[in-house]
């Protein structure tokens, strides 16, 4: 099919140039009949390396086969893909969130240099999502996206009814002190994780996936299917189908991805406790669709009054994780429950309305009651998410309330500054945090990392160490979604920018509230702009290459750390 810019040429160079074109796939094993189809691009982010990506080479034949049956011819490209758990905790986690903005710049480059006429997105972690979802909001092109799925239930460990990857984490705070054995913490790794696919609990990797059928950029149902039940594949094969009938009705992602659709997500993502990151990543993916990110940051906060926490997941959950959140109905089920605040009259991959959707779908497991429960009893009035302000956050911090125990969502304490994780992870294994400390990790934003790592490590140590509710954690760094705790991240500006998180020093009182969703250091105006008058930042010299390019370009986390 390959439609190309017909009134910029005369016929001899159009004919030319479709020529030309035809001659090269033919060099690649296409025929003349495959050519006449349209060309649908399947850009896959399969390596053999992280878990919730190596399902994606089987998953890509599914929608290849499904591209061809529907009439269309499926080109398959590559795209990269980190994984947090195998980047944190040394220097390649400064480019995990980097590399979503390379991750949409090479899925637009080679839409564009190929002039493709749909595509297939695959993945199953955390930036590559988002990054895909950026291009096809930039491309306007017919565009569908296929998670990986998640991993399936594990055996329990200390209490969890299930284990899962963040489990490690809780075991080596719990072997630092002693309570469990090297033997013991070496059998965890056996079965924590006992399939691919993106880890079980409501983290980055599946919040992202709800994301996406939230948005409507995914087929309904398709967000939480196991990476190894047979319905991802029947999924992957009809999201194959599916594109070519995008492509032969014109439905570009832009038609799909409209303001409404980004409120709905918001509220989906409020009612599910999605992770924190979810904030930052919905404000890229808007900018991108010209929406302004503080519009986004404004509609967080306004549902996060209006949409409660209904669906309990593990972080949030000690029993349930997103396969029994799958078996529960998963997103059409949540969004049931909310659908008196939806937009039900969008349009979705599905070709048909988010509406149509919720009344076809149909789950073939028992009803889960007190995973999924209704507006009028949810697990907390509170949304799942919430945005801060204060002296200490003037341009938003994201805390997660549903992954927070009630008792500790009101908490009071003293600072205690680290100027970057790995000090704080010092101060942990050494004992030095002790209860009533409100832990300063500072220099992790977008700019002072760069790349805005996540504070995973210190928040699970803490929680194996049993500090969880009498410790709080504030950060211009990100957070995991599995992470439990009274805990802010993406504070903004950042220490790097001159934010006042700069200007913390021990001993300083901060209250963390997140049921007013405050954020405050108790120090006057007076003794802010003395410190601020001293306070200097160098760069590290040391940065070179793409973080030093990001650290140059990348905007604040509140407007989602997009490079400009």
């Amino acid at each position: 099919m390959q439609t190309n810019d017909i009134g910029a040429f005369n016929t001899f160079d159009y004919l030319s140039n479709k020529t030309l074109y035809k001659t090269l796939y033919k060099a690649c094993g296409y025929s003349d009949g495959d050519l006449d189809r349209p060309i649908i691009g399947i850009a896959n982010s399969f390596n053999d390396m992280v878990s919730g990506h190596v399902n994606l080479r089987d998953l890509a034949e599914q929608v290849k086969y499904g591209i061809y049956r529907a009439g269309g011819t499926p080109v398959e490209f590559g795209v990269i893909a980190c994984c947090d758990g195998i980047s944190d905790n040394h220097r390649g986690a400064y480019y995990v969130l980097p590399s979503r903005e390379n991750i949409a710049d090479a899925v637009e480059i080679q839409a564009r240099a190929h002039k493709l006429d749909g595509l297939v997105m695959l993945a199953g972690c955390d930036k590559i999502i988002p990054g895909m979802l950026m291009a096809a909001a930039r491309l306007d092109i017919p565009a569908i996206f296929v998670p990986g799925g998640c991993t399936v239930s594990a055996p329990p460990f200390g209490q969890k009814i299930r284990s899962d990857t963040t489990s490690i984490s809780e075991g080596l705070g719990k072997y630092s002190k002693g309570e469990i054995t090297y033997d013991e913490l070496q059998a965890l790794t056996q079965y924590c994780a006992p399939t691919c696919g993106s880890c079980q609990f409501m983290g980055t990797a599946n919040t992202m996936a709800v994301l996406g059928e939230a948005l409507g950029m995914t087929l309904s149902g398709g967000a939480l299917i196991p990476a190894v039940y047979n319905e991802r594949k029947r999924s992957a094969f009809k999201s194959g189908e599916k594109i070519v009938e995008l492509v032969m009705k014109n439905i570009t992602a832009r038609q799909i991805m409209t303001w409404d659709a980004i409120e709905n997500a918001i509220m989906v993502l409020m009612a599910v406790g999605g992770s924190t990151n979810a904030v930052i990543h919905t404000c890229a993916i808007a900018y991108e669709m010209g929406f302004d990110p503080e519009k986004v940051m404004e509609a967080f906060d306004k549902y996060s009054n209006i949409i409660p926490h209904i669906a309990k997941v593990d972080p949030a959950s000690l029993i349930y994780d997103c396969e029994d959140f799958y078996k529960a109905g998963g997103i059409p089920e949540a969004m049931k429950a909310i659908r008196a605040h939806l937009h039900t009259r969008v349009m979705t991959v599905d070709v048909q309305t988010l509406g149509e959707n919720l009344d076809q779908a149909f789950n073939f497991h028992p009803a889960n009651t007190d995973l999924i429960r209704t507006l009028d009893n949810p697990h907390s009035t509170l949304g799942g998410l919430a945005t801060m302000r204060g002296n200490l956050a003037p341009d938003t911090g994201v805390a997660k309330p549903a992954a927070i125990a009630e008792e500790a969502r009101q908490f009071t304490g003293t600072a205690i500054c680290f100027d970057g994780e790995h000090d704080c992870i010092e101060a942990i294994k050494e004992h030095r945090i002790k209860p009533g400390h409100v832990i300063v990790i500072r220099y992790e934003g977008p700019k002072g990392g760069p790349g805005m790592r996540e504070m995973y490590l210190p928040l699970k140590m803490l929680n194996g160490q049993g500090l969880a509710k009498t410790t709080a954690l504030i950060t211009d760094g990100r957070f995991s979604g599995t992470n439990n705790g009274c805990f802010v991240g993406h504070i903004s500006p950042e220490a790097a920018a001159g934010g006042p998180i700069a200007l913390v020093r021990d001993g300083d009182k901060i209250t963390v509230d997140v049921i007013n969703k405050r954020l405050d250091v108790h120090i006057s105006d007076e003794e802010m702009a003395r410190r601020r008058s001293e306070w200097r930042y160098t760069p590290d010299s040391s940065i070179s290459g793409y973080l030093a390019r990001y650290a140059k370009l990348v905007s604040s986390a509140s407007e989602g750390a997009v490079l400009k």
